[in-house]
């Protein structure tokens, strides 16, 4: 089959695509992840490989990756950075025909920098890595591959520089050549001061043609949906780095800067989203709703505009099914969707196909999923749990309080304080009385890490573990630590309720409760992100997308008193609904409809056509028009805009 699968050539009939990102999450095994961003990175080189796309990809091979997480006996989260073994993993060093390591050679301002090159084998397509930790290199540099998002703003600006600057080098150094370049978030934007100085010098074009060709080919996801979410650079760090290049592009360093600024000719910081924005065609937010928010916050870029008038569009995120949904999920797909489920999945005649399936076989495939979760974490944790916790007898307890039987509900993310991860815990006697009721038993289990610097967020993680210790809580309320891909697939597969409670419209996309979707998992949300588009009544529960109140804390207890109400009254019953066999006719209707009507809609098949379809054809077929013929057309463009512009104070408007 793996052989059957490789054998498979390239869609010739769509086209290329060079795919630049911070990070990618293929594996546990392969740290160079962190969270939703790269998550959705990973999966997105897993579609391209299952739909033949012709894609490579570029991206850096941390040392030591993203932080492991332990918690103190106080519930503390501690961040341990540990060494990747490079010659452990699944990748592939590229070498030169004698046997040495190829070295790819970034100029920066005043220094060479050295990388390691290797390759990761995505089924069918390649993702390059770089890597600095070379002895080459002085210590300083070494570490701009170290960690992911470590280091000080001057160490961010070396890694967006060699991931933009040098990643084009990277492909030019192996003779790739694609014919759309999509930039993964802004930290990629600088990919276009290469490719702009590639046809200056190549081709002989002007900075404002190479512009107009360079844009023609040029894709930008945004995922942030605030403008403090985005990178802002000085302009002391920006020209340390960047003049030599702009000397050699042949413009003056404030036509620079303001390509980085929503203002020209004022002093704001250089955005590396602004610099996206004004070197790429088209731009896309992650979600129907965040292409809308995208609009309005980057309407300061075009003045004069309506924020629907801009060409930012969006694609909604979706999941790498076969990555996500458990083995024994995808068996239940074969046996009742056909053998050809896979390779047309997001087509949602085929979902409709669940209706058919025996209610207690979906039912016993969720109980067979909720042990094998409990069974995970009474395995697994139990060394942590007594290493890290004094009382070794409320240990054992605890873990014998995991039940499977009980109405199991996941809160498992990021842990930034837009995602609110404190709101269940506004009224704790209300939520005591809602997980010690002994005839309907709830359990709720959370995970996730708190960026390093992120005081708020580990304040969250701690004040949970502090509740969960109390005696009404112990058992009921759990935290599980080192949040990976691992625990995440038992954990979106093995809990009965996804829970999401983000601040409304700060949620770009969010791609878990998706993942849950494609397990037969319910989602309880607030309209945002994908939910926002992905709810329909009677197959999951939302909480709705506009606010009561302009203070933010009426609102949380606003929304914690509604997610009690919709657990106590409609929830809790529904689960607990049980016939004479033992189960919930009215939650498999549930489970049944969110499937057939929901989960076809988001995986990254449907994502990726929407691609092909919204933004990687016309990008091809524009570049195209203005490469032909000595890029007689993108010449013309320049002609008339250098022309309009100079002579625009003489026009008129006469009728």
């Amino acid at each position: 089959k793996y052989r059957d699968y490789m054998a498979v050539p390239h869609n010739s009939e769509r086209p290329s695509i060079a795919y630049f990102s911070m990070e990618y999450g293929l594996s546990h095994v392969l740290k160079i992840y962190s969270g939703g961003l790269g998550i959705l990175a990973g999966d997105y080189l897993k579609e391209a490989s299952d739909s033949n796309v012709d894609m490579t990809a570029v991206g850096f091979l941390y040392r030591y990756g993203y932080f492991t997480q332990t918690l103190s006996m106080e519930g503390q989260q501690i961040a341990n950075y540990e060494a990747q073994h490079f010659g452990n993993l699944p990748i592939t060093q590229l070498l030169n025909e004698d046997g040495t390591p190829t070295i790819l050679e970034v100029p920066f301002h005043d220094r060479i920098i050295y990388s390691h090159i290797w390759k990761v084998a995505v089924g069918r397509i390649n993702l390059y890595l770089m890597d600095t930790d070379l002895e080459l290199n002085s210590e300083y540099d070494r570490s701009i591959t170290h960690q992911l998002y470590g280091g000080d703003w001057e160490n961010r600006m070396k890694q967006e520089f060699l991931l933009g600057i040098g990643g084009i080098q990277l492909l030019n150094k192996l003779g790739i050549k694609k014919d759309v370049y999509h930039m993964n978030e802004g930290h990629a934007a600088l990919i276009n001061v290469q490719r702009l100085l590639d046809y200056i010098r190549e081709e002989g074009l002007s900075f404002n043609e190479a512009l107009e060709v360079v844009r023609a080919s040029s894709l930008y996801t945004v995922h942030t949906p605030v403008p403090a979410g985005h990178d802002y650079f000085d302009e002391n760090l920006i020209g340390k780095y960047m003049t030599p290049i702009v000397q050699q592009l042949g413009i003056s360093w404030q036509q620079f800067m303001d390509m980085g600024r929503a203002n020209p000719g004022s002093h704001e910081k250089f955005s590396m989203s602004v610099f996206a924005l004004n070197t790429a065609q088209e731009t896309n937010g992650v979600s129907q709703l965040h292409g809308t928010v995208s609009q309005k916050m980057f309407q300061p870029v075009w003045k004069g505009y309506f924020p629907e008038e801009l060409h930012v569009g969006y694609v909604t995120n979706g999941v790498h099914l076969p990555s996500w949904a458990t083995s024994s999920v995808k068996a239940l797909y074969e046996k009742h969707f056909g053998d050809s489920f896979f390779a047309d999945q997001s087509n949602p005649e085929i979902w409709k196909k669940i209706w058919d399936v025996n209610d207690e076989e979906l039912w016993d495939l969720r109980m067979h999923l909720k042990k094998k979760l409990v069974d995970y974490i009474q395995v697994e944790f139990k060394e942590g749990w007594l290493k890290n916790q004094a009382d070794p007898s409320r240990i054992m307890n605890m873990l014998e309080e995991v039940n499977p039987n009980a109405l199991l509900i996941g809160f498992s993310r990021r842990f930034a304080t837009y995602k609110r991860a404190h709101l269940l815990f506004t009224d704790l006697e209300r939520l005591a009385r809602i997980v010690n009721n002994p005839r309907r038993p709830v359990q709720f289990i959370f995970a996730g890490k708190a960026h390093p610097a992120d005081g708020g967020g580990q304040g969250l993680i701690k004040q949970i573990v502090e509740i969960s210790r109390r005696p009404e809580f112990l058992g009921k309320i759990i935290f599980l630590e080192n949040y990976d891909m691992r625990l995440a697939k038992r954990l979106v597969s093995g809990v009965d309720i996804w829970l999401n409670t983000p601040t409304r419209a700060q949620e770009a996309s969010g791609t878990s409760g998706e993942k849950a979707e494609m397990n037969g998992v319910l989602n309880l949300s607030v309209l945002d992100g994908w939910w926002y588009e992905g709810y329909r009544e009677g197959a999951g529960w939302a909480l709705t997308d506009k606010r009561t109140y302009d203070n933010q804390s009426f609102q949380d207890e606003l929304d914690a008193s509604t997610i009690y109400s919709m657990l106590e009254n409609d929830i809790i019953p529904l689960y607990y609904a049980h016939n004479s066999q033992g189960y919930s006719p009215e939650w498999i209707q549930y489970i049944k409809k969110s499937m057939a009507e929901i989960a076809p809609h988001y995986t990254t098949k449907r994502m990726m056509d929407d691609y092909f379809d919204r933004f990687y054809s016309k990008l091809a077929q524009r570049s195209q028009r203005l490469h032909a013929h000595n890029y007689a057309i993108a010449k013309e463009i320049v002609r008339w805009k250098e022309e309009t512009a100079a002579k625009w104070e003489t026009l008129q408007v006469v009728k």
